[in-house]
């Protein structure tokens, strides 16, 4: 597993002793960064974690620490030692410490999950990664399906404990053979670092040409309108997490690493409106950012919040209002990029930052102009009337103070974060608060 990942020749183990054990620990390049490796030998008493295995795992998590390393595990267990019992139970809570340790740090730990993940391994430290990956159809659970069945005389439900499954939930970021682990490490390795990835040229306007906000409320509604996709193309950016209407990513802009997360308007376009779910993902970004201490862009570019049942049931409106909360009071610099739609809550949740950028058609609104209407008039033929009234298009929100920045094309938008990443700007917390003029 080690060869498939490192560089050839660049490997160097940390285990003291060569005892064989459950776990093989160490540094090594992936694409020429380095990186520090935790390796599950599940040949050796199912990967199962005792204390020398623990203490193995601590003292490689942190070696990596106090190197500055991005970490990797790559777990494969059963979980812990049941002929070691409570000792080697509490191992768990040893190595779950020092990850956490690594992570305050600011370094990136990133976790594979292979065939079979389960017990307190995929309790502790196969589930704190910062970015999670897994190896396709791997049993990934916290209870063996075999202690289940002699537990309670049936099967475990087929299909719930595994890494698909658990990918198709969010709870796995993302699901590929191991044959590509070594290309994937590389690249997000190589973007931590600062080195752009290749930027997708985009020919053509972002922006339509429009001479009011009502034209711009229906230039931005346009099915093939450019959105979250084709610019984080542009950027050169990874995608690191996210499969609904809120994804994240990583890229390289102005020669530094920054957070990338945003709405993505194809994926509500299918149906799929800013949901709470949506909304954790959204703050898991700003999280990320704020551990790795990397700025944050945030894209808007949504027609709404779910309206549902479900969504009320969920806390949508809570999600909405820890999400702007915790943008607001992020210790690092944040550029916020007003793309197309700006619709509720769910807009204003990734909304504000110390640098707006819009789109010259862009708009932002509480409601969308024919909800506004039915709350003013009864009706939705007033929506024109008051999108114009309303000062929610992109041009009197940079009157107002409210947009620093209006562009027309992807190129623009690109140019415009790389200036505000490359000019190191320090976060301020009071500037993102803005209400016009």
């Amino acid at each position: 597993m080690i060869r498939s990942v490192i560089d050839d020749g660049t490997w160097l183990s940390w285990d003291e002793t060569a005892e064989p054990e459950s776990v093989s620990t160490g540094r090594g390049e992936a694409g020429g960064r380095a990186v520090a490796l935790i390796v599950s030998e599940f040949g050796f008493a199912g990967g199962s974690i005792g204390a020398v295995a623990g203490a193995r795992i601590v003292s490689a998590v942190r070696r990596a620490t106090a190197e500055r390393l991005p970490l990797l595990a790559f777990p494969a267990s059963g979980g812990t030692r049941m002929q070691e019992g409570t000792p080697a139970f509490l191992q768990m809570a040893a190595i779950t410490a020092a990850v956490v340790e690594h992570r305050e740090a600011g370094l990136p730990y990133l976790v594979y999950l292979r065939h079979p993940t389960t017990g307190g391994v995929f309790a502790s430290w196969g589930s704190l990664g910062d970015i999670t990956w897994a190896q396709p159809g791997a049993l990934t659970g916290f209870l063996g399906p075999k202690v289940y069945a002699g537990i309670y005389g049936r099967d475990f439900p087929a299909g719930v404990q595994t890494a698909d499954n658990l990918h198709r939930l969010g709870l796995i970021d993302d699901v590929f053979v191991p044959q590509l682990l070594g290309e994937r490490l590389a690249v997000v390795l190589s973007v931590l670092s600062g080195v752009a990835g290749p930027r997708t040229p985009m020919a053509g306007p972002l922006a339509e040409v429009v001479d009011d906000a009502w034209s711009a409320v229906t230039a931005t509604r346009d099915e093939r309108r450019v959105g979250l996709a084709e610019l984080v193309a542009h950027l050169g950016a990874v995608r690191l997490a996210g499969r609904g209407a809120v994804r994240i990513f990583l890229a390289s802009v102005g020669g530094r690493p920054v957070v990338v997360v945003g709405q993505d308007r194809r994926a509500q376009a299918d149906g799929r409106l800013v949901s709470a779910d949506d909304l954790r993902v959204a703050r898991r970004a700003v999280g990320l950012a704020v551990r790795w201490r990397y700025p944050l862009v945030t894209v808007v570019d949504t027609s709404g919040g779910e309206l549902s049942a479900a969504a009320e049931e969920s806390g949508l409106a809570r999600q909405i209002a820890h999400c702007t909360a915790e943008l607001l009071a992020a210790p690092i610099p944040t550029a916020s990029i007003l793309l197309g739609q700006g619709t509720g809550g769910a807009a204003l949740a990734m909304f504000p930052a110390d640098r707006v950028i819009a789109a010259a058609d862009a708009w932002l609104s509480p409601l969308p102009p024919e909800g506004a209407s039915i709350i003013m008039h009864g009706d939705v033929a007033h929506a024109p009337q008051l999108a114009r009234s309303q000062h929610i298009w992109a041009r009197d929100l940079h009157a107002l103070g409210i947009v620093d920045e209006i562009v027309r094309t992807l190129d623009d938008v690109v140019a415009a974060v790389d200036r505000w990443a490359a000019s190191e700007p320090e976060a301020d917390r009071a500037g993102r608060i803005r209400v016009g003029r």
